[in-house]
């Protein structure tokens, strides 16, 4: 048995406290998991943290998601310098419908929009072997009246809405996040389109039905990709609005600069 002299103690002891107090105060929730869910993710930690390490990437880093229907895509980036950088580029094992946002429930139709993924949409326990949810319908969604719910990326490979992976990808895929969102990440997005929204395929699907929500897509799939900075979206009057943070940042600066001249 160790013994340590009690003002050692209690320094230790305040510190660890202190830490738990940290890691579960009410900003940064607990991201769940079961014994069951801990042990696939470290089965396949090594080989995840190896990948990581040859591109210069740390497990737990800022993530950020894309998706590519008819592509069959799903890109994870990560945070590093500032900016995101792709780290892997996964299949997608299958999704439902066609391209086009999802509309109503039981539509078996995928969706597409800006989402985000929080702590509480993780999943330990799905019957897909893992999962996250997407956070479809958002508010952009529920102002255009449309329904649905449980909208996951899982593993397995079927799909009723969702867009299944496969149980090894799924098992990567929620270690990424898992991580990120265990060491300070409170919520991580993930952008769903149904191609990627080139000038080449803009006009190629320019007689869609979709083309006018395609085009407003395309404002955030362009932002993202002149600056590899995730942008702030927000919903207004039925259509995305895309700002980055950086002009943010700016339009604040000014409004308080203006109150103090007053």
């Amino acid at each position: 048995m160790h013994f340590c002299r009690l003002s050692l103690c209690h320094v230790f002891f305040l510190s660890l406290a202190l830490t738990g107090l940290a890691a579960f105060s009410p900003a940064q929730a607990a991201v769940p998991s079961t014994p069951r869910s801990n042990a696939l993710i470290a089965k396949v930690k090594p080989k995840v943290v190896q990948e990581l390490t040859n591109q210069g990437f740390q497990l737990g880093q800022p993530v950020f998601m894309r998706i590519f229907k008819m592509d069959g895509e799903l890109e994870v980036w990560i945070k590093k310098d500032g900016k995101f950088s792709l780290y892997k580029t996964y299949p997608i094992c299958t999704y439902s419908g066609y391209p086009g946002p999802k509309l109503y429930e039981g539509d078996w139709q995928s969706p597409e929009g800006f989402y985000t993924v929080s702590a509480g949409q993780m999943n330990p326990n799905s019957q897909y072997h893992l999962s996250f949810n997407v956070g479809y319908p958002n508010s952009f969604d529920k102002a255009r009246k449309r329904t649905g719910s449980s909208i996951m990326v899982h593993g397995n490979c079927s799909s009723r809405g969702c867009f299944a992976m496969g149980d090894s990808r799924m098992e990567e895929l929620y270690l990424l996040a898992y991580s990120a969102l265990s060491q300070g990440q409170k919520k991580f997005s993930i952008h769903i389109y149904p191609f990627k929204m080139t000038p080449a395929n803009m006009a190629k699907f320019s007689s869609s039905p979709w083309i006018g929500f395609w085009k407003n897509l395309q404002e955030g799939y362009i932002a993202f990709e002149q600056t590899h900075q995730v942008p702030v979206i927000t919903a207004r009057d039925g259509k995305y609005v895309i700002s980055n943070e950086m002009n943010l940042a700016m339009v604040d600066k000014s409004r308080k600069e203006k109150s103090r001249i007053q």
